[in-house]
């Protein structure tokens, strides 16, 4: 019997999984360990949405299968977000899809239009599933750099001249997911005229769309004109409502390609439970006054963490958007490596953050931390941080 199954064997380990196990165990021994690692909301939904769910949940007829493309309400609902948000029209019949989530989203559509050997471009640092999803169905990654300047472009060019055969998708996520690292519209309507002059689909990731700070709203691809001829966009309401576990995403644009996810998610499932989708409807058309609010507790956690993290020694870029810092090691320590650095802060300053090297390759030397512990456990971690740098005989000016 063969136990050397194909997709397996194209997995790596998960080395971010290593830290969580960790980070696992030393609660279990009963340390109280900071969790800046894994990006979970800290907030609960609001009490309209809770409300809706338990009110649909109590109704007889209410927990049989319900349809996998997302109930039509939903659906309208969400095309109705992207039109007072971005002045976007949807078809909420063609143009729509329901998604377990964004990551379930885009793990569906990689299986529904990609074929064993062909090439997908990805950027690196990145979230796994935008490289891992299409290893599992089968395709090549070539890596393309994260940071949107001029050598993003220039990647993209060398990639179709020299890669055989032609890459067929590209992904980008803006606010980006680990580096927090945003683009504006015009970078969209260029990324729409190379795609179209390519023929290679584009597969955003608009995760975290709606927390952005100091004023500056994130764009969306779906606002170009002939954005729908070569994009979909993956959104998600776990961070923008603060309901990660309930699983609740879209996905949006090219006709094609949303029929595409929609016939195979046909074939693995039923969709999300009916009250939780009713619930979402009741977030996306209910008093949005959370949006905003989540944005100001991130924001406000991005200020203090970056003041605190900086008096004591470690000096982090205060991301634009997102839930996350993406922070290089300290000058001090960077031979450690993120891996050991991730450590390191867990064992001896009993401060959880992800290393950089499990985003890729190019995420060595950085690490992502989560802004989802309030103020106070955040200016503790920082004074752990220092007590820990002291311990290895640093001071401010050295680190």
């Amino acid at each position: 019997m063969n136990d050397q199954f194909y997709r397996m064997k194209r997995l790596p380990p998960y080395v971010i999984a290593e830290v969580n196990a960790m980070r696992h165990e030393a609660r279990s021994a009963g340390k109280d360990i900071i969790d800046l690692g894994m990006g979970n909301p800290d907030q609960p939904p609001p009490q309209h949405v809770i409300d809706k769910l338990c009110e649909v949940a109590r109704k007889p007829d209410a927990h049989g299968y319900s349809q996998s493309k997302g109930i039509p309400g939903l659906r309208r609902a969400q095309a109705n977000y992207y039109g007072r948000r971005f002045g976007v029209d949807l078809d909420p019949e063609s143009e729509v899809v329901v998604t377990m989530g964004s990551k379930e989203g885009l793990a569906s559509l990689a299986n529904a239009i990609t074929a064993p050997g062909d090439v997908v471009l990805a950027p690196n640092p990145s979230y796994p599933i935008h490289t891992f999803g299409f290893i599992i169905a089968g395709a090549t990654i070539r890596a393309v750099p994260t940071t949107p300047n001029e050598d993003y472009w220039r990647s993209l060019e060398s990639a179709m001249n020299f890669t055989v055969p032609r890459p067929s998708v590209l992904v980008v996520s803006y606010p980006s997911n680990p580096t927090a690292e945003v683009v504006d519209l015009e970078f969209y309507e260029r990324l729409v005229s190379w795609a179209r002059e390519n023929k290679v689909w584009v597969l955003s990731d608009l995760a975290y769309s709606e927390l952005y700070y100091d004023d500056n709203p994130t764009p969306s691809i779906m606002q170009v004109k002939g954005a729908k001829d070569v994009a979909v966009e993956f959104t998600s309401m776990s961070k923008t409502y603060s309901m990660a576990g309930w699983r609740m995403g879209f996905a949006v644009g090219n006709k094609h390609l949303i029929a595409a996810l929609t016939r195979v998610k046909s074939y693995l499932d039923y969709g999300a439970f009916t009250p939780i989708q009713a619930a979402a409807c009741a977030a996306l058309n209910g008093p949005q006054d959370i949006v905003e609010s989540n944005r100001q507790l991130y924001q406000k956690r991005r200020d203090v963490m970056v003041e605190a993290f900086g008096r004591a020694g470690w000096d982090v870029p205060p991301p634009p958007a997102s839930m996350f810092a993406w922070a290089p090691l300290p000058p001090a320590l960077a031979d450690m490596g993120s891996l050991e650095f991730s450590k390191q802060l867990l064992t001896k300053a009993e401060v959880a953050v992800a290393p950089g090297v499990g985003y890729g390759e190019e995420g060595e030397g950085f690490v992502r931390i989560a802004m989802v512990e309030n103020e106070q456990r955040l200016r503790q971690a920082a004074r752990n941080i220092k007590k820990y740098f002291v311990s290895l005989g640093l001071n401010s000016s050295s680190i």
